[in-house]
């Protein structure tokens, strides 16, 4: 068969757990990537309680569904980030604390290793009927932050000594963190991202290089932030195909503005209609997904495709209905013989 496709709930937040498992199962997903916030994955519930983990998977299993990944976006944008109000929005108190902005990025590394014990304990938990739904390793989606993304354009004048700076930051914090992640059998996947310490083909080879190419350094493939960028999206998995940890379907329209408002976004809202890109529901936008399966099969990748469904001007029911069809129609399994191994004799 054809790889599992999912879908990522991070945009479903609003919606309780047993709610959207049910509305996934009817969109057709094989399974969920789940958020942690909202109701659909609570790090410290996990780590608690004796049933938590168990009860997701029941509801999971109720609905036909599956899962391979937890993602944990927000706490991971505040370790190596410059802490300012916006963050407290998208972190737990706890982990907001007062503010300071070093004892901020302080515990959110703690919560991130938290977070990777809470998806070991998930991905080995069993249904009461004893059936076996551990994964190994575990993934752990996520963002990093940096601590020098708000110099990406190079005046005042930025050498490379200050940029620098930037990924010895990265590798400080998040050695320990992979480290953590290691002893657990869990590999943390950064979502190549802006305003993340990698966010196109050079920055993510030279965030592998701060962290000595840890093992458990990867990433959550996802064309739609390197496409409008510029950045050839289907080279990215050729280059770092073997670091390819969960891959996430997600499609983005690019150079049709008016020409109002370039690449930076003009400070305009999603969905103004003067930006040069926006994301668009898979099918709408300008991403060859034919080549990123071809890539894909390829590398020999053959997790998820999880959807990160995001379009301010559809219903994201009906989109997310769409965008598991049209996954399905896409994907294809990798020959197994040559095309031409007829004619041999």
């Amino acid at each position: 068969m054809a790889r599992p496709v999912t879908l990522f709930t991070g945009q479903w937040a609003d919606l309780p757990f047993e709610t959207l498992c049910a509305k996934a199962a009817e969109f057709g997903y094989d399974g969920l990537e789940l958020a942690c916030w909202g109701d659909h994955f609570d790090v410290q519930q996990a780590l608690k309680s004796k049933k938590y983990c168990q009860q997701k998977w029941e509801v999971l299993k109720d609905n036909g569904l599956t899962s391979y990944a937890i993602s944990a976006h927000l706490v991971g944008q505040a370790i190596c980030d410059n802490i300012d109000e916006r963050h407290k929005s998208i972190l737990p108190d706890y982990v907001w604390g007062n503010g300071e902005p070093e004892g901020v990025r302080k515990r959110a590394a703690k919560e991130m290793i938290a977070t990777a014990k809470a998806a070991r304990k998930f991905m080995d938990a069993k249904p009461k009927d004893g059936t076996t739904w551990g994964r190994k390793p575990a993934v752990v989606n996520g963002f990093t932050g940096s601590s020098v993304w708000h110099s990406i354009y190079a005046f005042p004048p930025t050498d490379q000594a200050y940029w620098e700076k930037g990924f010895v930051d990265f590798a400080k914090r998040f050695t320990p963190i992979l480290n953590a992640f290691d002893k657990l059998n869990v590999n943390f996947a950064l979502e190549v991202h802006p305003t993340e310490i990698a966010f196109d083909i050079a920055t993510a080879g030279r965030a592998l290089k701060a962290v000595k190419n840890h093992k458990r350094f990867g990433f959550n493939y996802d064309p739609s932030h390197l496409a409008y960028q510029g950045v050839d999206y289907v080279k990215f998995i050729r280059d770092f195909g073997d670091r390819i940890y969960h891959c996430h379907m997600k499609d983005v329209w690019w150079g049709h503005g008016n020409g109002d408002v370039g690449v930076f976004g003009g400070h305009t809202d999603f969905a103004d209609a003067r930006r040069f890109w926006d994301f668009r529901s898979l099918g709408h936008g300008d991403v060859n997904f034919e080549e990123i399966i071809v890539a894909l099969n390829d590398m020999g990748y053959q997790g998820p495709l999880s959807v990160e469904w995001e379009d301010s001007r559809m219903d994201r029911e009906h989109g997310a209905t769409e965008a598991s069809d049209f996954v399905r129609s896409v994907d294809f399994k990798p020959s197994d013989i040559a095309f031409d191994g007829q004619f041999d004799r």
